[in-house]
C-alpha cells in the first residue's frame, strides 16, 4: 500500500512540483516520505506535500482557494477585496498577504469587538495592509444576508467579497487546482481534514470515480458536510466515493487533548513534521489510527490531504 499525505510538512525525498496557472510561486513545495515502523509493518508508504514551504506564514490551501477571487479583483475597477474571519483566522492573513503581493486593496471584517491588543494574526494582517473593521458577533451572523452585504457595498464601495474561508464555488474551484499536483499518481484514496468543506468539495470535483475521498471533520456535531458540498459544487447527485469521519475532532474546533499534543510532539521528533491542533494533527492522528486498525487494504495507494496552512507551530514538549 502507498499512503500519500498532503499535510504541508515533512522531510526527505525531495520531488519538485509545478502549477503554472497559480498567481504565486509554488516552486519551493516538495513531496516527502515519512519513515516509521508502523508504516513498514502495514506496508504503507506515507508521503507529505510540503506546501508550507511556499511561504513561512501563508501556505496550505489558502492561496489556492483565493485564486479565482483574486483573478476577478485584478481586473475590477476598484481592485478591492473584502472578506471575513475571526481574530486567529488563517484565511484573513492569507488574503492580506495575497492582496499586498498583488497590489490590491484589502478589507477584513472581523468577528467580535476590537480587543485592547490585536492577535498576532491580525497584527500580521495590518502589516500586510489590511483595513480591519470589527463588528459584533450578532451582526457577524448576518454576514451572508443580502441586506448585510448591501450595507458593506454602501460603506466600502464596489469590491470583490470573499465569503469566510472561501466557501463559494470559486473557492472550491481554486482548491481543486491542488489536485493537479497528484493527478498523475493514480492514488486509490484521498483524505483531508475539513472545516467549511470548501477544499473537500474542490477535490471531489476532480477526483476520479474510483478514488475514495475521505473528509475528517474537525468540528463537533456537524452533519451538513454533504449538503455544503452539494451547494458549492451545484451537484444534484451524491458523491458515491465520499466518506465523512466524525470521530477525530477531539471535542470540537481548536479543541485538544493530552493525547493529541503527545502525537504532535512525536511527529515533530520522528519526522520534523510541524502540525497544528486545529486541523493537521487531527487529520494525521485519524489516518494513523485507521492504519493501525487495518482500514486500508494492502496494495492501496492512499493520498492524505490536510487542507490548512498554519501560522505558528507550538510544541508542548
Amino acid at each position: 500500500m502507498k499512503l500519500y499525505l498532503l499535510i504541508f510538512a515533512g522531510q526527505k525525498y525531495y520531488k519538485p512540483l509545478q502549477l503554472n496557472q497559480m498567481l504565486f510561486d509554488i516552486s519551493k513545495a516538495n513531496i516527502d516520505i515519512l519513515q516509521d515502523d508502523l508504516f513498514i509493518q502495514k506496508q504503507v508508504t506515507v508521503s507529505v506535500l510540503r506546501l508550507d514551504k511556499i511561504h513561512p506564514l501563508v501556505s496550505g490551501n489558502k492561496l489556492f482557494k483565493l485564486h479565482y477571487f483574486l483573478e476577478d479583483a485584478l481586473v475590477s475597477e476598484n481592485r478591492t477585496v473584502l472578506t471575513f474571519g475571526g481574530a486567529y483566522s488563517n484565511h484573513l492573513s492569507a488574503t492580506a498577504f495575497a492582496c499586498r503581493t498583488l497590489d490590491l486593496k484589502c478589507i477584513g471584517i472581523v468577528r467580535g469587538e476590537r480587543p485592547g491588543k490585536l492577535s498576532p494574526t491580525l497584527m500580521q494582517c495590518v502589516d500586510d495592509g489590511m483595513q480591519l473593521h470589527f463588528i459584533s458577533r450578532s451582526d457577524y451572523q448576518q454576514k451572508e444576508t443580502p441586506g448585510f452585504l448591501q450595507k458593506l457595498y454602501d460603506e466600502f464601495g464596489d469590491c470583490c467579497i470573499i465569503p469566510e474561508g472561501g466557501y463559494h464555488p470559486a473557492g472550491a474551484k481554486g482548491a481543486s487546482l491542488i489536485y493537479d499536483l497528484i493527478k498523475d499518481e493514480q492514488y486509490t484514496h484521498i483524505s483531508l481534514a475539513c472545516g467549511t468543506a470548501t477544499t473537500l468539495a474542490g477535490i471531489l470535483t476532480r477526483a476520479e470515480p474510483e478514488q475514495y475521498v475521505t473528509g475528517i471533520s474537525v468540528l463537533k456535531g456537524i452533519s451538513d458536510i454533504p449538503a455544503r458540498i452539494k451547494h458549492i459544487t451545484n451537484t444534484h447527485h451524491p458523491f458515491k466515493n465520499l466518506e465523512i469521519l466524525n470521530e477525530y475532532h477531539f471535542g470540537g474546533y481548536a479543541k485538544k487533548s493530552g493525547d493529541l499534543i503527545e502525537f504532535m510532539n512525536q511527529c515533530w521528533l520522528r519526522y520534523r513534521l510541524p502540525l497544528d491542533f486545529v486541523y493537521t494533527a487531527k487529520m494525521l492522528y485519524g489516518i494513523t489510527d485507521r492504519i493501525k486498525k487495518d482500514a486500508f487494504t494492502r496494495g492501496a495507494k492512499l493520498y492524505v490531504y490536510i487542507p490548512a496552512g498554519y501560522r505558528e507551530i507550538n510544541l508542548y514538549l
